[in-house]
């Protein structure tokens, strides 16, 4: 029997926190190597397990995975969670990457200049409410289903309700006008494996604060 899956990267949200998102939405336990120190990081380097010298990096089914896209692929073929043709995995494709400039956005947020956050945060919220989630609004209403693909539960699904949360700690009122995406949300985080996930005690990760950012800038030295 193949042991848990083991996800290796710092105790923060940062580019892991999809992969636990996923990971979880498909009731798999995972186990997690906490990179705590740079040296840390340049054990992992020199002993050949980060490909391009960089996390997270998963261990799955004896391989280890690095790259983000490349690790949720992997997890949302195995857990049936990326369509059932070429077409849908085309679809989820397409919504899941649209999702990534916003999410980018948001990710990056924290590390920008004191100066220039009150601008960035306003360049989010532009255009989560013009472009991001009209664009999904509309793909739910075109087809009257529960979910954004083939009405069945897709990685997109699970990002999807991933960014909406994290858009509602920026300003919990840009979702009030997208009444489609706020029913997609409760019922999403209604589903046993995400509602366990979304309890306190679970491996999901809170906002960074200032401890996390400086834990983070030595470790990757930025």
């Amino acid at each position: 029997m193949a042991g848990k899956p083991k996800l290796h990267y710092f105790n923060g949200r940062g580019r892991m926190e999809p992969i636990r998102w996923l990971l979880a939405a498909a009731g798999v336990e995972f186990e997690e190597k906490f990179i705590e120190t740079a040296e840390d990081l340049e054990k992992l380097r020199n002993d050949g397990s980060l490909m391009f010298q960089q996390v997270p990096m998963v261990e799955i089914d004896g391989m280890k995975l690095v790259q983000t896209r490349a690790i949720l692929n992997y997890i949302a073929s195995k857990y049936n969670l990326y369509g059932k043709d070429i077409k849908e995995r085309a679809l989820i494709d397409m919504y899941t990457e649209g999702m990534v400039d916003l999410n980018e956005m948001i990710l990056h947020l924290p590390l920008c200049r004191l100066e220039e956050k009150d601008a960035k945060i306003a360049l989010i919220k532009e255009k989560t409410k013009n472009r991001y989630f009209p664009a999904f609004e509309k793909v739910l209403q075109s087809h009257g289903q529960d979910y954004l693909v083939g009405n069945k539960l897709s990685r997109a699904d699970i990002s999807l309700v991933e960014l909406l949360c994290y858009v509602e700690e920026l300003d919990s009122s840009l979702i009030s006008s997208f009444p489609l995406l706020k029913a997609l949300k409760t019922r999403i985080s209604n589903l046993p494996t995400v509602k366990k996930f979304l309890q306190p005690g679970s491996p999901r990760k809170p906002p960074p604060d200032a401890k996390a950012l400086e834990e983070a800038r030595k470790i990757f030295r930025f």
